[in-house]
């Protein structure tokens, strides 16, 4: 017998010291107490204060950026078949809803080569379908697995990318997810408790970050007009045109399409002064290792020849090639220390694969959170207080029994909160305070059963023992049952409804460990050295 207590107390002790040093720790300051509490229990949006945005993604970026590489494709290879042809284009899909609608459009091939052509098609542009539209021309639509696919990597990788930025700003307990609607399924759903600058996280998820390196083929020129006009009207073959400005300079740079360097070959970017501005910015950024050879074999080759510096479409810097480069450069020109440093992480953390709009930001308020807190807590107190106060006058000495399981079984909850890294939110004060009344609740079911028992004259130990094993499998029912419940919410819901569910379920499956367990252990104790009970103050 004294093993069993032993072994019984050593559990119930190790368990209720390990959730005390996990939520409180063991300072006999206040203040620190206030801190551990503070650092443990991460808190969500609605209690911390915050940003709420909603993103869309932009599809329709990427599934024309997946038509712009078909078409180079496809010229390379009509120019080394030497087919002839009047055009190569494709449509310009404007917003999402339209991004179904990608098409290219092959026009004016001989038709005495119209097999040769559609051999073509099939080699160079497997993923997409042709159709043939005239006797010489070829519409291409892509497959709609491939669609749907495109589609789900552009969301995924868009998510990807913003996570990392936010993570690389040292943001604690963001959420990043796919937002719930249905018809919502190129929204991104983003919480950040505790942004104290809005405005500076709002411009670093919306940054496409596309850099490229690629080299100058005519410039200055004042205006495209102009660079069209000294090319005989139009823009040489594979070449764009590229905006430059800088400190009252406003000039357009002719450059070719086709990047050496883009920024899916960087190994790292860093910010740092400019050493020929004084006052000025810049990120230094490193190539990987087959990057930086290719990079070396052309910059060797082209001693004396320009190269520009482009950041999003625009221009940064350009600079003559004066020696063989390899695996480092700079982007100079950058106004601020947060400009620097926000390039610098968003080069680090990959470009988005597709632009991103913002449809929805809120800002919570820290005051609001705060309050928020406060009347979660005292609602609880009060919750608490009542439930104690009831207990006590009911059942009398039991009372005490059932309350002081009551406070095990919260001070387990908040250690697995805390262990487990959950974000404590409103709902999930609402699923504790729901979990006080459950972990009452078992405790009302074994004392009734016991007052039954004593009620048909049983002894006290055969009435304890029987009420304990009759409720027992009550008990569990109720409790699975709701756990159940919550594993739904959870795997279905989003945001506040799992932060509810979470709560729920974790304040559950401690119940039943302080309402059997801990309940009975306390009753054991009571009536040990006891030589004989005649009565029991329930």
């Amino acid at each position: 017998m004294k093993s069993r207590f032993g072994l019984k107390i050593a559990i119930v002790a190790a368990v209720f010291l390990l959730c005390f040093w996990r939520v409180i720790g063991f300072s006999p300051s206040l203040d620190a107490v206030k801190q551990n509490l503070s650092d443990n229990i991460a808190l969500g949006l609605d209690l911390k204060g915050g940003t709420h945005l909603i993103l869309q993604v932009q599809v329709q970026d990427a599934l024309k950026s997946e038509a712009d590489q078909t078409i180079d494709r496809l010229r390379t290879r009509l120019a080394r078949a030497d087919i002839s042809y009047t055009g190569i284009r494709r449509n310009d899909p404007g917003s999402v809803e339209d991004a179904d609608s990608i098409e290219i459009q092959l026009e004016g091939t001989p038709t005495d080569r119209v097999s040769d052509v559609r051999a073509i098609l099939d080699e160079e542009a497997p993923s997409w379908l042709s159709a043939s539209s005239g006797s010489s021309s070829f519409a291409l639509t892509l497959r709609p697995s491939e669609l749907l696919r495109l589609k789900a990597e552009t969301l995924q990788q868009s998510m990807s990318t913003i996570e990392n930025r936010i993570n690389g700003l040292g943001l604690t307990e963001p959420v990043i997810q796919q937002h719930g609607r249905a018809e919502a399924e190129h929204e991104i759903l983003v919480q950040l408790p505790g942004v104290s600058d809005p405005a500076r996280v709002m411009n670093l998820l919306q940054m496409s970050a596309q850099l490229e390196i690629a080299k100058e083929i005519g410039g200055p020129y004042g205006s495209p007009e102009a660079a069209r006009s000294q090319n005989n009207g139009i823009l040489p073959a594979n070449s764009e045109l590229a905006h430059y400005t800088d400190r009252g300079r406003n000039e357009w740079y002719l450059l070719e399409r086709n990047p050496i360097v883009t920024g899916r070959d960087l190994r790292g970017a860093t910010a740092g002064r400019d050493t020929q501005n004084p006052g000025a910015w810049q990120v230094s950024f490193s190539l990987s290792r087959q990057a930086g050879q290719r990079f070396g074999i052309f910059t060797a080759a082209n001693i004396g020849q320009n190269l520009a510096v482009v950041l999003d479409n625009r221009i940064q810097s350009v600079a003559s090639i004066e020696s063989r480069i390899e695996s480092e450069g700079v982007i100079n020109n950058i106004d601020s220390q947060t400009e620097a440093l926000d390039l610098a992480l968003v080069l680090r953390a990959g470009a988005l694969p597709a632009s991103v709009v913002y449809l929805e930001e809120r800002t919570v308020g820290a005051s609001l959170g705060a309050d928020s807190i406060r009347q979660g807590v005292r609602s609880a107190m009060y919750g608490v207080a009542i439930i104690v106060l009831m207990m006590l006058v009911y059942y009398k000495s039991a009372g005490i029994n059932a309350n002081v399981a009551l406070f095990f079984n919260l001070l387990i909850l908040l250690a697995v909160l805390s262990a487990f890294g959950f974000t404590l939110t409103l709902p999930g004060i609402a699923g504790i305070i729901l979990t006080i009344g459950m972990a009452v609740d078992a405790n009302v079911l074994i004392f009734e059963r016991i007052r039954e028992e004593l009620c048909e004259g049983k002894a006290v130990v055969a009435a304890l023992n029987a009420g304990f094993g009759k409720a027992f499998l009550t008990i569990i029912d109720t409790n699975l049952t709701t756990i159940i419940a919550a594993a739904f919410l959870f795997l279905f819901g989003r945001g506040p409804v799992r932060g509810f569910a979470v709560t729920l379920a974790i304040g559950l499956l401690a119940n039943l460990f302080t309402s059997v367990f801990v309940s009975r252990l306390i009753f054991d104790l009571t009536l040990w050295r006891k030589q004989q009970v005649k009565e029991m103050s329930i």
